[in-house]
């Protein structure tokens, strides 16, 4: 037989030169360790074992995974690392850290205001078109923003943002009508600093006429039992400024006049017999970046002219309207000692001007007779 012949079981189905298919696997030493069964050796299978093969027990996890173990516990190592180092840089910073500022005392000034003669009355309608108060606005669009520019320290927003604060305490404090008769307090106090809060529970609990703790001082309060409000349309005019008194402090000054219509809380209410009570409030208060980002707000100084009152009035706790067809004590100021021990008071006391008999419409015949307070 001559040239080349097929074996006689055919061609191989590899032949020379071809790649074997299971070439690529390495059975290496960590490949067989892995696996989960294992033949029999051939002195086993000498006995009587029913199956070729026997399963392995299952290592445990820590030995399978040491080397995954280690690793996280590194990286949970590092991670701890680089958060101690970040806190001992923030802690090492070179740049300044602003200095905790405490709000300081509220200073306390309230003047009253005595009428001429005899409190004119009317209904809320008429005295509310007599001058000056025609020209006033209705509650809060009485209370309006300056134009806002930015400072060294303080962007346009934050500048917006105390001048909101600000209306809203104006609001609380001198519109509400359940702050002004005395029945709720809240509204106020959670606008304030909590270092002004003691202060100012304080002051209402307690009023005492030592510039610190007048209740007056810090809100617009009548006696619910003597008078009532007659037009909830309480008028308003005034004015906002602003300026950055230190790096870090914002100052908002306020100065706005309330004019509140009145009528005694005994007996039926009468249409003409209301009258103008007249609050002149100018407040000074001060921000820090934190009051500004928990809309709060400190209240330094607050100096307030109200009347028509008796300059006699102890005004520390509420204000002390003198009713239509009432008139003021002849008599001055409360007496001050200046012997007397504790601090200080200033018995102050002006002369109400604006609304006068001359410009207010005519007291009716019907007006109640003269209050209490009455002059003899």
């Amino acid at each position: 037989m001559t040239g080349r012949s097929e074996p006689p079981d055919g061609p191989p189905e590899n032949p020379a030169g071809g790649e074997d298919e299971y070439r690529s696997l390495v059975f290496d030493e960590s490949f067989i360790q892995a696996a989960r069964m294992q033949e029999y050796s051939a002195r086993e299978r000498m006995g009587d074992h029913a199956r070729a093969v026997r399963t392995l027990p299952e290592e445990p996890v820590s030995v399978r995974s040491g080397g995954g173990s280690r690793a996280a516990i590194a990286l949970v190592v590092l991670i701890a690392l680089a958060f101690a180092v970040a806190v001992y840089i923030g802690f090492r910073s070179p740049y300044p850290q602003p200095a905790t500022r405490r709000a300081e005392p509220l200073r306390t000034t309230v003047v009253p205001l005595a009428p001429r003669g005899v409190v004119p009355g009317g209904s809320p309608e008429q005295l509310y078109r007599t001058e000056p108060v025609s020209g006033f606005r209705v509650g809060a669009d009485g209370i309006n923003f300056p134009a806002v520019k930015r400072t060294q320290n303080f962007s346009d927003s934050q500048i917006t943002a105390a001048l909101a604060t600000v209306k809203d305490y104006l609001v609380e404090s001198s519109l509400n009508p359940d702050v002004l008769t005395g029945s709720v307090r809240r509204p106020v106090e959670h606008l304030l600093d909590p270092d002004q809060r003691t202060q100012f529970e304080r002051s209402l609990s307690d009023p005492a006429d030592d510039g610190s703790h007048v209740a007056t001082g810090w809100l617009v309060r009548f006696d619910p039992e003597r008078v009532e409000l007659a037009d909830p349309q309480i008028r308003v005019q005034g004015t906002l400024r602003y300026e950055e008194e230190a790096a870090g402090v914002l100052g908002v000054v306020s100065d706005h006049t309330f004019t509140y219509a009145l009528r005694p809380a005994a007996g039926p209410p009468r249409k003409d017999g209301a009258s103008l009570f007249t609050v002149r409030r100018e407040l000074h208060f001060r921000f820090d970046r934190e009051d500004l980002r928990l809309h709060r707000l400190e209240v330094r100084t607050a100096h307030v002219q109200a009347g028509p009152q008796s300059c006699s009035a102890d005004t520390t706790g509420t204000l002390r309207p003198l009713l239509a067809g009432e008139r003021a004590h002849a008599r001055g100021p409360a007496a001050t000692d200046p012997y007397a021990t504790g601090p200080p008071t200033a018995a102050l006391c002006g002369t109400l001007a604006g609304v006068s008999p001359s410009t207010a419409p005519p007291t009716s015949p019907s007006s109640p007779p003269r209050g209490p307070e009455a002059d003899r």
